[in-house]
Formats: C-alpha cells, structure tokens, sequence
C-alpha cells in the first residue's frame, strides 16, 4: 500500500482543509482519502493496518499469547512494539507499556516517529517506567485487566537484574500462566546476542536471543524477528 505522504501529513492536510473550508474533520479525512484512491478514511486507515508489520502481526496473535520481539539495537523493535500496542487500541482495546529501559519521554518520541498522536488514546494507553517491574510486580498491576489487553515488557534481560527478583525462567513461566489465565497478549521485548552476523543469515532467530541466564525460550508460542526493514514472524509447533 502506498499513499502520496506519510499518514501524519495526511491528517495534517485534512485538518487544514477542515479549517479552511470549514468542513467536520471527518468530512476532510475523507475527502482526502479519496483523494488517495480510497472510498473513506476509515477504509484507508484499515488497509493502512492490514499493510504494516504490526498490523499482520497482531492479526496472528490472540489472548493468552506469549510473544518474543528480538532484534539488534536501531532495528526497530521498540517502535514495532508499540505499533503492535497502537494496532490493539485501534481496536479498543488497551495497552500497557512496561519498561526498565525508557523515559516517558522517550516513548513519547517513538509515537511521533510513528506519526501518531499519543492524546488520541487517552484513557486506552497505560506507561509504567518503575524501577521494580518484574513478573510479580506486572501480574498486580494487571490483577484487574480486560482479555485483550495487549502488554509489553521492555525488556526480557532486565526483568532478573535485581537479585532480589526470581530467575529469569520463573518470571517468564508467571507472565506466560498469567497471559492464558486472563487472556491477555504479552510481548517481551528482547536483546540479540552480538554473535548474530546479519551478513550470514537475513534475520535473526530464537538461537540468536541473548541469554545471560538460563531461559527455555519454547515458553514463548509466538516470536517476531527484524532486521533492516525484514521481518520473519514465526509461531511455534
């Protein structure tokens, strides 16, 4: 699928024209999507989805999935993973985003990178940056999420690096017992292991997940793997 701009600017273009012809926004949206070749907006925006990596991903997922989201760093996994968490919303249904790793602000940034306003999900949109996320503490701040919450922990090797937290195994068992009990999609954000020679093998793979300690990564029945633009999703046997 390709439009004539990124679809940012396309909704920068039909608030102009909305302003300046004093039109409903929506009547705007969907002029320029035909415009764009589509009937509406609406239409545009769902084959948008269906398009994108993110879109086919969560196509594949349902409630009570455990899924593995590993690439090398400046890969996109990070911005994969809250597309997958923007797709779900668009959906109605909410997201949390778990992270050891960034800022608010940081994530703030990655929705504008995706040309996404971060306001239009108020209320389905949850960030929790605490310093002591673990498995225990993502089961009680979920204790009372709907099936369908789509979840994201950023990310899988820092979750054990407190001692005073279980092994990385244990904590992997609670989150994958916790998904299928309520129902909700848990993605784990993972490092790739800098053995990993992009010039060898297109993508990495599930033998190229850094393991600093002892993990059966079978626990995991979905896994998504990226590197420059190419993306290899792979559900389990």
């Amino acid at each position: 699928m390709k439009l004539s701009a990124p679809i940012y600017r396309l909704k920068r273009k039909a608030k102009r024209l909305s302003r300046e012809e004093r039109i409903p926004l929506h009547v705007a949206l969907d002029r320029v999507a035909l415009q764009e070749g589509y009937r509406d907006w609406s239409f545009l925006a769902a084959k948008l989805s269906a398009s994108r990596p993110a879109g086919k991903l969560l196509a594949r997922l349902k409630p009570g999935d455990l899924v593995l989201v590993g690439a090398r760093p400046g890969q996109g996994k990070t911005l994969m993973s809250l597309e997958l968490a923007i797709e779900a919303m668009k959906s109605g249904n909410r997201a949390v985003f778990f992270t050891l790793e960034y800022t608010e602000k940081d994530v703030l940034d990655r929705f504008r990178a995706i040309g996404v306003e971060y306001a239009q999900f108020d209320g389905l949109f949850e960030l929790d940056c605490s310093d002591a996320i673990s498995a225990d503490y993502i089961t009680r701040m979920l204790a009372t999420a709907a099936r369908g919450t789509l979840v994201v922990v950023d990310y899988l090797q820092l979750l054990d690096q407190k001692r005073e937290n279980p092994e990385l195994a244990e904590q992997v068992r609670v989150l994958k017992s916790f998904a299928r009990e309520r129902g909700l999609i848990i993605v784990c954000i993972s490092q790739i292991d800098r053995s990993y020679d992009p010039s060898k093998k297109r993508c990495p793979g599930i033998r190229n997940v850094r393991l600093p300690n002892p993990l059966d990564l079978r626990l995991f029945n979905k896994t998504c793997f990226l590197n420059k633009g190419e993306v290899q999703l792979q559900t389990a046997s």
